[in-house]
């Protein structure tokens, strides 16, 4: 998980160009769950900036941190100039002391933090009832025949391309990661899921090129990937239809109010 963690930078200019960003569906989701203005946040993880954006431009004092060089370079290429930005990965952030915010989130990210005080380094990050949000999910072919056709190409090379749930938990189970972990959590309450569901269009060449920025073809040698990336081409119709709904997680510092 470590090295997957880490493999991004090489990419970052792929990232930035190929992975789809946020809707404002998502802010609205995140501000009415917090049922007040949220001033601050801090960005686990941060990438190239495309959950960063959606913030910033919305009035929120933006804390981004990503522990990648290039990826960070990236993101303040595209970023509001008032972002603030931090390389440093979450276990080891070093921010002033008293330094809390109204919203900590992750997008795409939580699943590479160390699970070992996870939930109460981001409790601590949290002014009195502030909210934690997590969101992100697959981008796959919404038509099954091409989805079996691209993991019958990837086959030879990779069993899957998903980051597996860290906590285990089943897909057909109605609560997943990490509302399970928050669901057991002392130092969380009000745990949430949501999906806003999502349908893209890209083309062949789109959909492999956000193939190549994903972590499970970043690993491989580099022959392989070029190998895999290829043959999924091959399969591919000229425009493909994407699912890419997104699943969100809300849950609120516990201040000793229950809801």
């Amino acid at each position: 998980m470590t090295d997957r963690a880490l493999s991004f930078g090489v990419m970052a200019q792929a990232y930035e160009r190929f992975r789809p960003g946020y809707p404002p569906e998502l802010f609205e989701l995140v501000t009415a769950y917090a049922g007040r203005p949220i001033r601050t946040a801090l960005e686990i993880g941060a990438g190239t900036g495309k959950a960063t954006r959606l913030f910033a431009r919305q009035g929120i004092a933006v804390t981004a941190t990503e522990p990648d060089g290039a990826m960070l370079a990236e993101l303040r290429r595209h970023v509001p100039a008032g972002v603030r930005t931090l390389r440093a990965a979450f276990e080891v952030l070093d921010l002033p002391p008293g330094d809390r915010y109204g919203l900590v989130y992750a997008a795409a990210a939580l699943h590479w933090t160390s699970p070992e005080g996870r939930w109460s380094r981001m409790a601590g990050l949290l002014e009195p009832g502030g909210v934690f949000a997590c969101f992100g999910g697959p981008v796959q072919p919404a038509d099954p025949a091409v989805e079996d056709a691209v993991r019958a190409a990837r086959a030879p090379f990779l069993e899957s391309d998903e980051v597996p749930s860290p906590d285990g938990t089943p897909p057909e189970h109605a609560m997943q990661w990490p509302g399970t972990e928050l669901q057991r959590s002392e130092w969380f309450t009000g745990v949430r899921q949501s999906v806003i569901e999502r349908r893209l269009t890209l083309s062949s060449h789109d959909y492999v090129g956000h193939l190549s920025t994903v972590s499970a073809y970043l690993v491989l040698p580099p022959p392989e990937r070029e190998e895999v990336l290829g043959r999924i081409l091959r399969v591919l119709p000229e425009t493909v239809e994407i699912a890419a709904d997104i699943t969100v997680h809300l849950a609120r510092r516990h201040d000793g109010r229950q809801e």
